[in-house]
């Protein structure tokens, strides 16, 4: 894995043998942060990363000078892995947070006081499709949010009251959402 463009454009990452999730390729990283820096400066946003995995997005908005960044993952040994790779990357730096919790549980619970969140959860998550509904029912949302669900082919949203556009990149899907 690497990051894409930014202060540590070229960075790799390499990924620990227990990693069994699929990072988000390179391109439709690529491709993510083209749409997104039409529309946003990085320096502005906060953002949020759920079912953050290898952490390649959170380092993607780091690397582009974000410095409110947050990333849940309830897998302790990726949240581990994350945290170290921050602050290898970031040494005395403050701007980020890795929470080692459930991404579900984090979203009905918690204010999601972010400019730009981003979910990544497993294909087959049996609740998929209620992510978008939960995002918008939390009471706390940042009222101009802009959600974000990375999803497979199986996954239709363009029914969902906030759904803006879909966009695709070999198997993965990005479905953009916003009030």
């Amino acid at each position: 894995m690497r990051i894409i463009s930014g202060n540590r454009r070229g960075r790799t990452i390499k990924l620990p043998k227990f990693f069994k999730d699929r990072p988000t390729t390179d391109f439709a990283k690529e491709s993510l942060f083209n749409i997104l820096a039409n529309t946003y400066y990085f320096e502005d946003v906060s953002f949020i990363d759920f079912f953050a995995g290898t952490g390649g997005i959170s380092y993607e908005f780091a690397s582009r000078g974000c410095t409110n960044i947050t990333a849940v993952d309830k897998n302790k040994k990726y949240s581990f892995f994350i945290n170290k790779q921050f602050k290898t990357m970031y040494a005395n730096q403050n701007f980020y947070n890795v929470l080692n919790e459930d991404a579900l549980k984090f979203i009905k619970n918690r204010p999601l006081n972010y400019d730009i969140i981003f979910a990544d959860p497993p294909y087959d998550l049996t609740e998929m499709t209620l992510i978008p509904d939960m995002i918008f029912g939390n009471e706390n949302l940042k009222e101009d949010a802009l959600f974000i669900l990375e999803h497979s082919a199986n996954n239709d949203f363009t029914k969902h009251q906030f759904f803006k556009k879909k966009k695709k990149y070999g198997n993965v899907n990005f479905s953009f959402f916003q009030k």
